[in-house]
């Protein structure tokens, strides 16, 4: 077994399986993608630590607790489709393409969508496609989606975003109020999602999903 794949696996013993994560395909999943490919190269030794790594400014590679719970909380099925939205350089992308049937995912870094298109078609990750667009605008194109990812921080969720979910879709963020977090699941019914808090994460929030801020004199 490589040092990696041996990381890999304490990864998942002391990050992933400890959080009450049990769902076979998730575990299947984060035992097999190799998050050291999907990291700048000067941060692979540091890939599998269990914190937020840093991708971009002001964007990051979830740690794995986060993501897992996350996805363990979401269910994704394997005949689902999901927009990931700001994939990075595409671990999240490749993870759930493992549990859904399709993965769009969305990075407005150029570099970084094109970067994670190379690796997720070297890793052989044929059921996601990396799209190079603003990450609030999400892609309408593929829409409606069963399940919706968000991989960083949002203070509120655009309307765009939303209304691309499915009725009786779900969607997964990690809501930040300064520098604590909630990881929260939004159900969709009759075109509104209702919004139930899982667990506590933090992440920085990314590009556009900041709350407008209300000056007053």
């Amino acid at each position: 077994m490589s040092e990696f794949a041996t990381r890999r696996v304490m990864m998942v013993d002391t990050q992933v399986r400890p959080s009450d994560v049990t769902k076979f395909p998730i575990i299947d999943a984060m035992l097999t993608v190799p998050r050291e490919t999907f990291v700048p190269e000067d941060k692979r030794e540091a890939a599998y630590m269990g914190e937020n790594l840093p991708l971009a400014p002001g964007r990051v590679v979830l740690e794995a607790r986060t993501l897992a719970k996350l996805l363990d909380a979401l269910d994704i099925q394997p005949g689902e489709l999901v927009l990931d939205v700001g994939c990075g350089l595409g671990y999240s992308a490749a993870v759930i393409a493992r549990l859904g049937e399709t993965v769009v995912a969305v990075e407005e870094d150029e570099a970084l969508a094109a970067e994670a298109q190379r690796l997720l078609s070297e890793e052989g990750v044929d059921n996601a496609v990396v799209i190079a667009g603003k990450l609030t605008e999400g892609s309408a194109k593929c829409a409606p989606y069963d399940v919706i990812t968000v991989e960083g921080g949002v203070e509120t969720m655009p309307e765009t975003i939303l209304s691309q979910l499915k009725d009786g879709g779900r969607i997964g963020a990690v809501f930040m109020e300064g520098a604590v977090g909630t990881a929260r699941i939004g159900y969709k019914t009759e075109g509104r999602v209702s919004w139930r808090p899982v667990f506590n994460a933090s992440a920085p929030v990314l590009p556009g999903f900041q709350a407008k801020r209300s000056f007053v004199l």
